[in-house]
């Protein structure tokens, strides 16, 4: 799409260059000030140049003039403006994703294919005018464009991680609600007060959408340091020496991934993570430390009574108490316990067993062996395929939490 627009533009010449150099500048800059490299849980990390290029997407008037525009120098703009904006970001080797790129230009042109060709030719006009009718198709078209995204986005990480379509679907729709709102009325605004106030309206209407991005900036960087207490605390247990170097963080980040092949999204995988974590916190309590930090090979009583302790600690941190049900359940019959608990439990005991006899071959096969054993009463079914069929695929990918 991206060639297909510059030749076609670079044949038969650019319409309305001064509009067309606004917009590529704006979208540049959006890049710009984009959050950083993109990362797989990135929803939109250049707000504003997507905003803009939606904006260039729907304008359909400069200054009350008629702009005749087409969708092809709509993607060459897009594609151009992109670019532009990412050398800085490449020459410091954070360049724009591919992906990132890709997406954007077929959403953009998603949303022009459906609103040049019918402006262009007159039938907004003949059949809307320029009342309420013409609001109301801008939004539509706005909610068909916001699910185009969506269902682009997913599919992309469908591809990458080969996680079920239907949750990151709902992830994607979800974001949508925040920044992706944002942009979407940005966009829309933009282009609406374009048309009236000609291209002085683009740097107003741009300031409200970087103070967002400002904002949102601060909030990640909060939760990422939220994270990382967590992430520390739970290593209290490596560094007493009651648990070997990396458990938690491998029981973590696997349990995710089985998180994720069952459905799980958004803030299920967060508690998900956190229990995780924090699984064995519980083990600080005891005045010897279980050889290997096993767990999975102590008595049901015993590994009940860690768990309950385990739990009590979490409360006290100020996590959310979903997190602290899933600590002090996970020795419970699997038909007793919420998903994540199951989950944690499988994984945790796949992880104890593997670290018996090494990493991968027969440790790994006799654990999950001894995992479909336990199916009657310990381990959920569903829960062990699910962790199965994540180890088929290579173990742990990169995931974008909700």
């Amino acid at each position: 799409m991206g060639g297909a627009g510059i030749g076609w533009v670079g044949g038969s010449g650019v319409e309305q260059p001064g509009t067309a150099v606004a917009f590529g500048v704006l979208i540049a800059v959006g890049e710009l000030a984009r959050w950083g490299a993109p990362e797989p849980r990135d929803r939109e990390p250049a707000p504003l140049g997507f905003a803009g290029a939606l904006a260039y997407a729907l304008l359909g008037e400069c200054a009350g003039l008629a702009t005749t525009h087409g969708v092809c120098q709509v993607v060459a703009v897009v594609v151009a403006g992109t670019l532009v904006g990412a050398v800085p970001h490449i020459a410091r080797g954070r360049g724009a994703a591919p992906d990132h790129v890709a997406r954007r230009v077929l959403t953009v042109g998603f949303a022009a294919a459906c609103f040049q060709p019918l402006y262009n030719s007159g039938t907004l006009a003949d059949r809307l005018g320029q009342g309420p009718y013409y609001a109301l198709y801008l939004l539509l078209l706005l909610l068909l464009t916001a699910l185009c995204d969506a269902v682009v986005a997913a599919l992309m990480l469908r591809a990458r991680t080969g996680y079920p379509f239907g949750p990151l679907l709902r992830d994607e729709l979800r974001a949508l609600l925040g920044i992706g709102s944002a942009v979407c009325a940005t966009g829309v605004v933009m282009a609406l007060a374009t048309a009236v106030a000609g291209l002085w309206a683009l740097p107003v209407f741009c300031v409200p959408l970087l103070l967002t991005q400002l904002a949102l900036r601060r909030y990640a960087a909060v939760r990422t340091t939220y994270r990382q207490t967590i992430a520390s605390l739970a290593r209290a247990t490596e560094i007493a020496g009651y648990t070997p170097h990396g458990h938690a963080h491998r029981v973590a980040a696997l349990s995710t991934a089985v998180g994720r092949e069952l459905g799980l999204s958004g803030p299920e995988l967060t508690v998900l993570e956190y229990a995780a974590l924090m699984h064995d916190i519980g083990q600080l309590s005891l005045v010897d430390p279980v050889p290997r930090g096993a767990t999975a090979l102590l008595p049901a009583a015993e590994q009940r009574r860690i768990a309950l302790l385990g739990g009590a600690v979490v409360r006290q941190t100020g996590v959310p108490a979903a997190v602290a049900v899933v600590v002090e359940r996970q020795a419970d019959p699997y038909r007793e316990q919420p998903l994540p608990a199951r989950i944690v439990r499988a994984v945790n005991t796949y992880d104890d067993l593997t670290g018996e006899t090494g990493q991968g071959g027969q440790g790994a096969l006799g654990a999950l062996e001894r995992l479909r054993l336990g199916t009657g009463h310990d381990y959920q079914p569903e829960v062990v395929e699910s962790l199965a069929r994540v180890l088929a695929r290579g173990g742990l990918t990169p995931s974008p939490p909700g």
